[in-house]
């Protein structure tokens, strides 16, 4: 983006620029073309002519349009501050309001991490993640997945009965299936398309219909003769749903991290 920009003195016209640009004078590359002169009574005559080149970064892309839609909302007051990492960068933002707008499950910080995302990484095929959060959010959000996690885990351990959660987001989903790989005798698994993608929790023990759990292999009954009776019924209780979703997606592996490329 380059314009030139003319005005009574250098600085106006760096003023200028900076303003049409939404950018800070420091991020923007000038070139003066010319200054104003002055004549041998002292009196300025002419204006500054600078060129002003600004190339916005991702960070500055995402930035501009998350205050847009802000502002559009009608939160005037709007606060976002940007923190680069590794590749991308966390905005955390905040605002009369917004944390009223964000939802139980922070419906209005994914929208606008995946329409950012969207936004700035169409400049070049480079990803940049972005991330947004609001007061500590994501990480109550994050905590009460793990409580809930721990808890169906259990109640699948009791009862040995596969439990579907509700549907949710990749980010959410992965929370889910690291609380659950940390608990022994279950496992998890997502299934489903998006946006119904949800996980489901089963036990690893396979139970039969006397509420006995088959613990290794030869088991004996019967005063410690070995039961050559062929074994009871073992019913498959997962639904048709599950049947058509069983293969396993590359969003839900849990060494992609937190942040997808794109998550909503």
């Amino acid at each position: 983006m380059k314009k030139i920009f003319t005005a009574p003195s250098v600085e106006e016209a760096k003023q200028a620029a900076a303003a049409e640009f939404g950018a800070e004078a420091e991020k923007i590359s000038f070139n003066i073309i010319e200054e104003p002169k002055k004549s041998i009574f002292g009196k300025i005559k002419g204006e500054a002519k600078v060129e002003a080149e600004y190339v916005p970064s991702k960070a500055d892309i995402a930035y501009g349009y998350m205050l847009r839609v802000l502002i559009s909302m009608g939160i005037e007051d709007a606060a976002i501050e940007v923190t680069e990492t590794e590749n991308g960068a966390q905005f955390e933002i905040n605002g009369s309001g917004f944390e009223e707008l964000i939802g139980k499950k922070g419906e209005l910080l994914d929208a606008l991490q995946y329409l950012s995302s969207l936004v700035c990484n169409k400049i070049d095929r480079d990803y940049f993640r972005i991330s947004t959060d609001s007061n500590g959010f994501r990480e109550r959000r994050k905590q009460q997945l793990e409580e809930l996690a721990v808890k169906i885990a259990n109640n699948v351990k009791k009862n040995g009965r596969t439990s579907a959660l509700e549907p949710m987001n990749p980010y959410e989903r992965r929370i889910i299936h690291a609380a659950v790989s940390e608990i022994e005798g279950v496992t998890s698994r997502s299934t489903g398309e998006e946006p119904y993608r949800k996980v489901i929790i089963s036990s690893t023990e396979k139970k039969f219909r006397d509420g006995g759990y088959r613990g290794g292999k030869g088991g004996k009954r019967n005063g410690g003769r070995r039961d050559r009776r062929p074994p009871k019924a073992h019913f498959d209780i997962t639904t048709s749903f599950e049947k058509d979703y069983k293969k396993p997606k590359p969003e839900d592996s849990l060494d992609a991290g937190l942040y997808g490329k794109i998550e909503f």
